[in-house]
């Protein structure tokens, strides 16, 4: 980190004066806090636990700053899943099981990803979920061959009672071939008492003071704060695209979300990447759904190049009412993807700002041309979710849900995305 950095969050110049001096003035809608009825300390102290708040545009140094430590770092990456960052609002509650009163003396989880002995499963999280039947969905990642049998064991925090029930192993159908898969193990709970950890072993026999303890999510729901929780799609690799990022960031936020989640890659031991269904993003969606399932009215699962852009409507909550009144049994709403080439600019170029011209990455103002589509292809799609009503998920479409699907046509609006184009006619720009 440059000394300049560093003074800013020492008190020198504020981040956010340098990101308008990095960025322009461009950059102004209001910060979402301001919502809730608090100043801007005040939500950072009850929802953030943190002393600072930033806006997308104030982490643009620090992402700049991010990319450079990254590229001088050389990390070598083993195996990758989801690190969940809250980049709008934060968790409101620690990961660390709070045992202290319990006669349950499993060994707390403390990792994003905790890895079960056997090798073949990544333990993310365990939920609670009575929409079906009363059980405990524990999300993780398991190799869809390997992985024959797992339990869940439970312990009553008063009479230290154990309970065992076995898992039933369900490996997402859309394994896209690797080896892992995004796999939920469903278990059973108790009859006579709530469990609030539970612990995941290869057998019904062992030590549960020797196993991973894991605190059950969603026993007691909290109310939606926000109406929009974007699920961005794992970041992995070298990513330096920092300006596309800032720009999509405050686009969100323009159109209505309240709250972000960035899953960034994570090394742990042992495998390929790809290997662990494709650097887990598949498993990082789904956990978003049901970690967001009581805090957001709705979910945009998509990539972190992509926005959902309205057509017929200003924002996403006008046209999200609108839809939800005309579709009151929908549960997931379907949008069309369409590429912007970042190979053609406009003609006219207000926003090829100086300032920006150093900061790696799109300016994706300067690419409003669409690339028709293409004969006999179907483009692919990205949704956005009542995670309510969702059971499973993959990267393009729902897999199980408890309600209709709505394809929304693109006069009302679309997926828009600048990439690198399909057509060979659009790899440079036309005079």
């Amino acid at each position: 980190m440059n000394r300049e950095f560093q003074h800013n969050l020492r008190g020198g110049r504020s981040i956010r004066q340098w990101a308008r001096d990095t960025t322009g003035s461009f950059f102004k809608p209001p910060f979402p806090w301001r919502s809730t009825g608090w100043d801007r300390q005040e939500c950072c102290e009850k929802l953030f636990r943190a002393p600072v708040c930033y806006s997308a545009t104030q982490l643009l140094p620090w992402a700049y700053e991010m990319v450079r430590y990254r590229k001088r770092s050389h990390l070598v990456i083993t195996v990758s899943l989801a690190i969940i960052m809250i980049m709008l609002f934060f968790d409101k509650k620690t990961n660390l099981p709070l045992v202290k009163n319990s006669l349950c003396r499993g060994i707390p989880a403390t990792n994003t990803i905790t890895p079960l002995k056997d090798n073949r499963t990544f333990i993310i999280a365990p939920y609670f979920d009575n929409r079906k039947n009363k059980m405990i969905r524990v999300i993780s990642v398991a190799h869809h061959k390997e992985v024959k049998e797992l339990y869940c064991w439970f312990c009553h925090p008063a009479n230290g009672e154990i309970y065992i029930s076995k898992a039933e192993i369900d490996v997402h159908s859309d394994r896209f071939d690797f080896p892992y898969g995004a796999t939920d193990l469903k278990c059973l709970e108790p009859k006579d008492w709530e469990p609030h950890f539970v612990s995941i072993h290869w057998s019904p026999e062992g030590d549960i003071e020797q196993l991973p303890l894991f605190e059950i999510r969603n026993h007691d729901p909290e109310c939606s704060l926000v109406e929009f929780t974007v699920c961005i799609s794992t970041m992995f690799g070298e990513y330096n695209n920092v300006l596309h990022f800032v720009q999509n960031m405050e686009m969100y936020k323009i159109l209505g979300v309240g709250r972000g989640v960035i899953q960034q890659e994570q090394s742990t031991n042992g495998e390929n990447p790809k290997d662990i269904g494709y650097y887990g993003q598949i498993t990082a969606l789904n956990d978003c759904i049901y970690r967001s399932m009581y805090r957001s009215r709705y979910l945009l699962l998509n990539d972190m190049d992509e926005i959902i852009l309205p057509v017929k409507y200003p924002n996403w909550k006008t046209m999200m009412q609108n839809h939800q009144v005309q579709h009151p049994k929908a549960a997931v709403f379907i949008f069309e993807n369409h590429i912007f080439p970042e190979t053609v600019f406009t003609f006219s170029d207000p926003f090829n700002i100086s300032s920006w011209r150093t900061i790696p990455g799109v300016n994706i103002l300067q690419h409003i041309l669409r690339e028709p589509d293409r004969k006999h292809k179907v483009n692919p799609w990205k949704t956005i979710v009542d995670p309510k009503k969702v059971a499973q998920t993959s990267v393009h479409f729902v897999l199980q849900a408890y309600g209709n699907k709505v394809h929304v046509s693109i006069d009302v609006a679309f997926v828009y995305i600048v990439r690198f184009p399909y057509r060979q006619s659009f790899l440079e720009n036309p005079s």
